[in-house]
């Protein structure tokens, strides 16, 4: 969405939402370049960007004069000047990550609970989050972001089978997150967060178009279109994993049989008795199917592989041999078809964290915020937030 300030009648905290956004987004950024970007004028952003400060969210930064008169200050975000707790939830566990505003992960830590119910997982998730934020007393938490397997609400598909939260249908996942924490929450797919992390501190930097694949218990992905993550009328897009590959293959817990991550998932590769790179051999025909699949749909700068999977595996997965024809088989190509991700095994928790942090700090979280509050207050000024 373009960031543009308002006039309207709650224009405050929104329009401080607004500049703040614009220099995560964009900084280093000097007021003028904001004032042009947002709409506003400089003398209103010059107030807020002094508010900002003051609570410690952005810094000023000015370079060496190069010549006469001084160069004018940049800004930027304060990477301490906030924080999030990312959270994804697997059938295996749960993970959790203390993040601040520049995405680096601060603390992290790992529960063993393998198909947990929801009662004891969220249980598990209070303790977890209390525990990061306690690492960095006094530190602002801004929110907390949950990723989990998707798709959500579809009867026949959601929530059953080893990729899936067996147990979790009808959960009201933001309550019981909100109720756990104390925090605002927000919750996404694993797929989407993972797309999410890579784009804000991964490869994903480099492009504006490209698919990331993710690879986990299941298989999933996500097209990321100028800049945004393409989530589809119910939020599902992207579950490559229950595209029919093989006819009369294997069943799948969907219904269905012969899915793609009936092959290509780690709990595919968990059923597999052998070698690392005699099973990429074995699924390699399926794996070029898939991206030329992707391919053919989305027409993306390139594919980003990732997810849970290690490193070694995915990169023998990306080299295992040659690519069909597809549509983005160019000549003028100046990238790679297929690239491994940047971001590891943490971006799905940088995404969910960030997820808390843009919707915390969103425009749109502001007019609901105000809306709820009766303008009463603004969550970005001052004090701990968390409290």
């Amino acid at each position: 969405m373009a960031l543009r300030g308002t006039n309207q009648e709650f224009g405050r905290p929104y329009n401080r939402r607004i500049v703040l956004e614009s220099i995560r987004l964009n900084g280093p950024i000097a007021r003028g370049d904001i004032a042009r970007g947002v709409g506003l004028t400089v003398q209103t952003v010059s107030t807020i960007v002094r508010e900002l400060e003051e609570q410690g969210y952005i810094l000023s930064l000015r370079e060496e004069p190069k010549g006469r008169g001084l160069p004018p200050a940049t800004l930027r975000i304060n990477p301490e000047g906030g924080y999030a707790v990312g959270i994804h939830l697997t059938p295996l566990g749960i993970d959790a990550a203390l993040i601040n505003l520049s995405g680096d992960v601060i603390e992290s830590m790992h529960s063993e609970a393998p198909n947990v119910t929801p009662d004891h997982a969220f249980d598990q998730i209070g303790a977890m989050v209390r525990d990061l934020a306690g690492r960095r007393a006094g530190g602002r938490v801004l929110g907390v972001g949950m990723a989990l397997p998707g798709p959500f609400g579809v009867e026949s598909m959601s929530f059953i089978g080893p990729t899936t939260m067996t147990g979790w249908k009808d959960v009201a996942l933001r309550e019981r997150l909100t109720t756990a924490t104390g925090l605002p929450a927000f919750f996404e797919t694993d797929m989407a967060a993972a797309a999410m992390g890579e784009r804000l501190y991964g490869l994903g930097t480099g492009y504006s178009d490209y698919y990331y694949l993710y690879f986990g218990v299941g298989l999933g992905g996500a097209m990321v279109h100028d800049g945004s993550v393409l989530r589809g009328a119910w939020g599902n897009a992207g579950e490559i994993g229950h595209i029919p590959v093989v006819f009369g293959g294997e069943p799948c817990p969907c219904g269905n049989r012969g899915c793609l991550e009936r092959y290509l998932s780690l709990e595919a590769r968990g059923r597999w008795h052998g070698s690392d790179d005699a099973w990429v051999a074995e699924v390699g025909p399926v794996f070029r199917n898939a991206i030329t699949i992707i391919e053919n749909l989305f027409d993306p700068e390139t594919v980003v592989l990732g997810g849970l999977a290690p490193p070694a595996l995915l990169e023998r997965l990306a080299g295992a041999a040659e690519l069909p024809n597809s549509v983005s088989a160019r000549k003028d190509r100046v990238t790679p078809r297929i690239v491994v991700a940047r971001g590891g095994q943490h971006a799905v928790l940088r995404g969910a964290a960030a997820l808390a942090v843009s919707g915390v700090l969103s425009p749109r979280f502001g007019q609901i915020f105000t809306a709820k509050r009766q303008r009463g207050g603004d969550l970005l000024k001052g004090g701990d937030i968390a409290a």
